[in-house]
């Protein structure tokens, strides 16, 4: 497999799960999402990844999401799980459920936590490969993880047969440049920032577009790519600036929220906007009327409310 095993690009947001203010995974809400994030355009979705808040969910839960999600749009676009899990072994316990519902790939990133060596991670990396019935995704999540893949690690990794991208969400602008350039004839590049250097990349063809921000803006978001493939960049710089208010409003240079967690205040911007957000599910708290207060102002400007 490489690059072009997959037909992955543009914006393909991580998902929130709705659950019920008991914690209750709530599938009926998941639907809806999932319909009003197809009507919006997106290019394909992750479902269960960090917005998805996968570390609080059961084997059965992943079960029920992957199966709801793959009768809502298997085939309508690129749907890629999120299987991440301490062990490779749980990994591919998740990617076979993923592959049942329909699903085109995963998405995994090294073991959180317990910070392992280059050869660990590359040892894992070659123990998902090795029984995955899925293309793989890599992702390099540093507040995640703790640690920063480098160059030759992913260059290592991206060499195994079944990886075919890397979602890269370094804070490192010359390390994401760095591993673009050397991956990018091998496997597609996801992690490109929604502004003027990340148009042109996508222009150049030197990247392939963005995993992430919950999709919270609708078609806006995919449009900042639908506008850049009709070679419209003044339209997509239009969409770019609504995105990059909600990232700068929200987070701190390193993807990390500004106040309360990431997850609490999609689900926030979601339900204030009349969607399915739903509520996070503990260790997550929702937001505090200042953080709701805080999502409201930024929706205000974008034009959201």
């Amino acid at each position: 497999m490489n690059r072009d095993s997959v037909n992955w690009q543009g914006y393909l947001p991580a998902v929130t799960t709705p659950f019920e203010q008991n914690g209750d995974l709530d599938l009926a809400a998941f639907r809806q999402l999932l319909a009003w994030l197809a009507e919006e355009g997106m290019h394909g979705l992750i479902i269960a990844g960090t917005t998805g808040e996968w570390f609080s969910l059961e084997n059965s839960e992943f079960k029920c999401l992957f199966m709801t999600a793959g009768e809502v749009l298997k085939g309508e676009m690129p749907l890629i799980a999120g299987c991440n899990a301490f062990t490779a072994k749980d990994v591919i316990t998740k990617a076979v459920i993923a592959e049942q519902s329909g699903f085109d790939g995963i998405l995994v990133t090294p073991p959180p936590y317990i910070r392992p060596s280059e050869s660990e991670v590359i040892a894992f990396y070659e123990d998902v490969n090795k029984d995955t019935p899925l293309p793989i995704c890599i992702y390099n999540w540093p507040p995640g993880t703790n640690i920063d893949l480098d160059t030759e690690t992913l260059v290592t990794i991206a060499a195994l047969q079944n990886v075919v991208a890397i979602k890269n969400s370094t804070a490192d602008s010359k390390h994401f440049q760095d591993v673009m350039h050397r991956l990018n004839r091998e496997i597609r590049i996801f992690g490109v920032p929604m502004d003027a250097s990340g148009a042109e990349l996508i222009l150049n063809g030197e990247a392939d577009g963005t995993m992430g921000a919950g999709a919270v803006l609708g078609h806006i978001q995919p449009d900042f790519f639908n506008a850049l493939w009709k070679g419209d960049k003044q339209s997509a710089l239009a969409s770019a600036k609504l995105d990059q208010r909600i990232m700068s409003d929200w987070f701190l240079p390193d993807y990390t929220a500004r106040f309360g967690s990431a997850q609490a205040i999609f689900k926030a911007a979601l339900n204030l906007q009349g969607q399915p957000g739903g509520f996070p599910r503990r260790p997550i708290l929702p937001l505090d009327e200042k953080g709701i207060d805080s999502v409201r102002e930024t929706l205000v400007a974008t034009g959201q409310l």
